[in-house]
């Protein structure tokens, strides 16, 4: 099942694990492959392509960069009779990390791939050298999550232009400049047998949300044990992690340190990748440094 067919210029997978739990999942590397892994998670509805730029950035650095489509998105295949939802993206994940060498990598998540992170980390599913949360925290403002519910949930049955899905976009993000050129969003719709334009998403993965407040119950019950070092990003001009939010975490886990990215909202890697990159490469240089 997909959401249709690949657009042109939609870029292939470096990689496709064929084992992690019957969906297959798609993936791209940057880096020395002897270099400390580093996982990136993107977000609920987002896909890879949101790391390229800190992918290439930590490759450069001397890191082996891996950030995968989570399942139900992207290139990866879709869960079978509504199997989504953390435990099953806990499971992906650590088939990935297998699949690469296992051993004890650094987690970079941002929103449900932070809760991913936290949940892997925090109940004991995995070991990790480090954990950077994205503006993530089990603390987040409704408001805020709501606010992107509502993007996600609109036009379920397709849009008819790549300049209908561009306003869209742009109404979200209005902080962004809208682009001129719209190629690169090929990577983030199918286009469906009806001849419209549809998020690459399985709609079953909508139907599936965690409850909210159960969730949130599970991920401040995982973040009670962290030990390993943490960083917790967070985009200054978010309103799903709130200042107070980020505080919260803060004094819940008093040995992770914290980096507020001016200019930024959720989305805070594609945002201002080159500050979020400097500092998590700076934060990693100190707790999981490359060595020659």
């Amino acid at each position: 099942m997909s959401a249709g067919r690949r657009l042109p210029g939609t870029p292939k997978p470096k990689h496709v694990w064929e084992d992690a739990g019957g969906v297959p999942i798609a993936g791209d590397t940057w880096g020395d492959p002897n270099g400390p892994l580093v996982v990136l998670q993107h977000g609920g509805g987002q896909t890879r392509h949101a790391w390229k730029g800190a992918g290439e950035t930590l490759g450069k650095a001397g890191y082996h960069a891996v950030a995968f489509d989570a399942r139900g998105h992207g290139d990866s295949g879709w869960g079978q009779d509504g199997a989504y939802g953390a435990d099953f993206m806990v499971e992906d994940l650590r088939r990935v990390v297998a699949a690469l060498g296992g051993g004890r990598p650094v987690l970079v998540g941002a929103s449900m791939g932070g809760g991913t992170s936290l949940v892997a980390l925090g109940e004991g599913h995995m070991e990790a050298a480090a954990l950077v949360l994205v503006d993530m925290a089990p603390r987040i403002e409704p408001e805020g999550a709501q606010h992107i519910q509502d993007f996600m949930d609109q036009k379920p049955e397709g849009f008819d232009s790549l300049e209908e899905v561009a306003e869209a976009i742009a109404s979200y993000q209005p902080h962004r400049p809208q682009p001129r050129k719209l190629d690169g969003l090929a990577k983030n719709v199918r286009l469906a047998e009806n001849g419209k334009y549809r998020w690459h998403w399985d709609p079953a993965w909508r139907a599936n949300r965690n409850a909210f407040d159960d969730y949130r119950r599970r991920l401040a019950e995982a973040a009670d044990n962290l030990t390993l070092p943490t960083l917790l990003v967070r985009g200054g001009l978010s309103n799903v992690l709130s200042e107070e939010g980020a505080q919260s975490f803060l004094q819940q886990c008093p040995h992770a340190e914290y980096v507020n990215v001016d200019n930024a909202a959720h989305m805070v890697a594609g945002d201002r990748n080159d500050i979020f990159a400097d500092a998590v490469i700076e934060f990693l240089n100190r707790t999981v440094p490359v060595t020659v």
